[in-house]
């Protein structure tokens, strides 16, 4: 079984910084690839950037390329968002996801396996 446990959410500025960090317990996290969603109010789940097992390859959705950084650290079974210039359309619940590596659509929620219980992140205009 793979636990993700999301921590680092917040109330923050418009402009300001974030780092969400995503703690995975369970089997080898390395061959994991890890993923960063989101759900505003009322809105559906959204895809916000992944990272492969190895770390070699992110991808980011539109709204937050050039302002979030996904990374990973596979000695600490940890993955990392880090985001920049906030805006108040950034609020949302963040999750972090799990699969097992090579699996395709990740743009898409279902593709993820495992999911934390999510961390809130609050931009205030």
């Amino acid at each position: 079984q793979v636990q993700p446990v999301e921590s680092g959410g917040g109330l923050v500025q418009a402009g300001g910084s974030l780092r969400l960090s995503c703690a995975v317990s369970g089997r080898p996290f390395s061959t994991y690839d890890m993923g960063w969603f989101r759900q505003a109010p009322g809105k559906d789940r959204d895809f916000v950037a992944y990272i492969r097992w190895s770390g070699s390859s992110t991808y980011y959705a539109d709204s937050v390329k050039g302002r979030f950084t996904i990374s990973r650290d596979n000695a600490k079974n940890t993955v990392y968002l880090q985001m920049n210039s906030l805006k108040p359309e950034d609020t949302a619940v963040y999750y972090c996801a799990a699969t097992k590596s090579g699996s395709s659509r990740l743009f898409t929620s279902d593709a993820w396996g495992y999911w934390g219980q999510g961390t809130q992140v609050t931009v205030s205009s």
